[in-house]
């Protein structure tokens, strides 16, 4: 599946200025540069840059977000988006992004895109109110249109940030009330909300959920389910523990939570941070004191969308008997 990327309906033109790196040097096909590059303020001290993917003969390892050319981050090949924070108020900013292949190749640098941070408010509390009137569509089997109405706020809105099923996706300008998401999965139901922000980072009550489908398409019936999913048992300090081991879904960005079901109810939900496992994964959890108790179980991944993947296959196992 592609990562969910958003697009603002009207890009901002500024002038490409390009600049070279040591690494530029080396031999072979590096990298492209990366396109669609935008920077919004999402508050006094933030901005929100976004990017399209980048294709690479030896595959994209990571993306490096600069700031006024200094190195200011270093997003993951499936993330397309970053929050650039700790900024100064009422200043401007001007960013670009490279990309790192899985050889350590770094590419040219995308255009320069500017952005200015909004002045500071002193004690401000008072969060805008709801944005209205969340409308959308579906275009075609991997997009979504969504529009609202502005929001209020006693002094002005920043920005408004769109979710997909509790996930923040995107910011887009607060003279902007409308936006298209990319990316998608064709036959998939998605659930998008939208909160409005003002400088000081207070966040508006959610407009929404709005609930959309993409229509059906060839992508529909791919795997988004773990693979090679095995279940055994282990004894320890008089307790029997179940050890779960599986291959992460094949995704456009990386899986970073899983949710166990237990005979047939919801039994834990299993969270990495930065270092999630692209190959292989294990866990163990406890399965209490008895012996011989037989349980069913199986996970399921949250995707990089925000939507949950298809279950692994099922699996019995029996408390102290192994395999």
């Amino acid at each position: 599946m592609r990562r969910v990327v958003l697009c603002a309906l009207v890009l901002p033109l500024v002038a490409s200025c390009a600049w070279a790196g040591a690494d530029d040097a080396e031999s072979g096909a590096l990298p492209g540069a990366p396109t669609g590059v935008t920077a919004v303020a999402g508050s006094a001290t933030s901005v929100h840059v976004m990017w399209n993917a980048v294709r690479a003969a030896e595959g994209v390892r990571r993306y490096e977000v600069y700031r006024d050319r200094g190195k200011v981050a270093e997003v993951p090949a499936g993330d397309h988006m970053v929050d650039v924070v700790r900024l100064r108020p009422g200043t401007r900013y001007v960013f670009s992004v490279r990309a790192r292949d899985r050889a350590g190749r770094l590419g040219p640098p995308s255009r320069e895109v500017a952005a200015t941070t909004p002045a500071a408010t002193a004690a401000d509390r008072s969060a805008p109110g709801r944005p209205g009137g969340l409308t959308g569509r579906a275009a075609g089997s991997t997009a979504v249109q969504l529009s609202w109405t502005a929001s209020r706020d006693d002094r002005k809105v920043v920005s408004y940030d769109v979710y997909q099923g509790g996930v923040k996706l995107h910011s887009v300008g607060g003279a902007q009330t409308a936006t298209v998401v990319t990316g998608l999965r064709p036959g998939t139901r998605y659930s998008f909300t939208v909160r409005a922000r003002d400088a000081a980072d207070n966040l508006s009550p959610a407009a929404g959920p709005l609930a959309l489908t993409t229509a059906a398409g060839t992508g529909a019936g791919r795997d988004t389910a773990p693979g090679d999913f095995r279940a055994t048992s282990h004894a320890s300090g008089g307790a029997y523990y179940l050890d779960l081991s599986w291959i992460a879904p094949r995704t456009d960005g990386t899986v970073t939570e899983y949710g166990i079901e237990l005979d047939g109810r919801p039994a834990t939900s299993l969270v990495w941070g930065a270092n999630a496992p692209r190959d292989r994964a294990s866990y163990s959890f406890y399965a209490g004191t008895e012996r011989g108790v037989r349980h069913r179980v199986r996970l399921r991944a949250r995707l990089p969308d925000g939507t949950w993947g298809g279950w692994s296959a099922e699996r019995t196992v029996v408390t102290g008997a192994g395999r």
